[in-house]
């Protein structure tokens, strides 16, 4: 049986040790991280318990931020098309739905993860534990999620007569790095608004634009052939559109991909380059914000 989470945490450290430079290396915070791995799960089952079991809607909401990111991206394809006048395909549709999934994560995770410090202020400064397990544990509990748009996503995609491929386990692959992506972005972003309390409003406008910007609402052939290489080349965009090359068009990640625009030329919408931009920018986005978070936890204390 777990114990309650003011059980698992140690007393303070002798002054004599600054908690920052205690354990600076990444492989260092890590292991004590893994070691506080108890502590983390209590802190995401504590963030899962206040989201849903003190909600009306309970599990509910885990489909409502996909569903509208669906429901708007809809109108802006009902738009697009009217202006072409060509239709709609039951497989534009499956994708949005795909790509929907991995935006709603990432957009949720960090929102939440922003603020974990501020939410966890009593405990900060007072006792010690690795600071990094609050906004992990912020992101973790997003995976509940992250599971349930899943399983909307395996109903809606074969109603729109979609294929099952084998490579929709690279999907899989893909929402595991992003995961790790969000995690360093959760550590800097919760860092930083302790310090600057607008932080939390830049976010929202920066995911605002970012949902305009990344392949959700519109497909990179749509953009001719340099904007589809701005487009996918925002760091977001691999993690995305590898949603829909693997599981609505079932295709290889190790290959490339070219489609055809609307005005009829071949564009490439995928390249393997993308996958080690996607391995890249999650392990390096993670690195800096285990390093940065560490290193400023020292005052952390007095910001709280």
């Amino acid at each position: 049986m777990s114990l309650p989470i003011a059980d698992q945490i140690a007393p303070a450290p002798s002054p004599d040790v600054p908690t920052a430079r205690r354990r600076s290396s990444v492989s260092s915070i890590i292991a004590e991280l893994w070691d506080a791995r108890d502590l983390v799960v209590q802190f995401m089952l504590r963030d899962i318990n206040i989201r849903y079991t003190q909600a009306i809607m309970g599990f509910a909401w885990a489909l409502l931020m996909p569903l509208l990111i669906v429901g708007a991206g809809l109108v802006f394809r009902v738009v697009l098309s009217t202006l072409s006048n060509s239709p709609i395909e039951g497989a534009s549709v499956a994708s949005l739905t795909a790509k929907a999934v991995p935006w709603a994560f990432f957009s949720g995770a960090v929102t939440m993860a922003t603020q974990s410090l501020l939410s966890h202020a009593n405990l900060i400064g007072k006792v010690y534990f690795p600071r990094e397990s609050i906004p992990v544990a912020s992101v973790l509990a997003q995976c509940s999620d992250l599971a349930v748009s899943l399983v909307m996503v395996a109903i809606v995609v074969p109603v729109f007569g979609v294929p099952v491929h084998l490579s929709i386990l690279w999907a899989l692959v893909m929402l595991v790095l992003l995961t790790v992506f969000t995690m360093g972005w959760a550590l800097i972003l919760s860092c930083a608004n302790l310090f600057f309390r607008d932080v939390k409003y830049i976010l929202q406008v920066a995911l605002n634009f970012g949902l305009f910007a990344t392949p959700v609402f519109f497909e990179p052939q749509m953009l001719g052939r340099r904007g589809a290489a701005i487009m996918l080349a925002l760091p977001l965009s691999p993690f995305i559109q590898a949603m829909d090359v693997s599981i609505i068009r079932g295709h290889n990640l190790l290959e490339p991909l070219a489609v055809k625009s609307p005005k009829g030329a071949m564009l490439t919408v995928w390249e393997p380059w993308m996958l080690g931009y996607a391995v890249a920018l999650a392990i390096g986005i993670f690195v800096l914000g285990l390093l940065v978070f560490r290193r400023s936890s020292s005052r952390f204390a007095e910001m709280a």
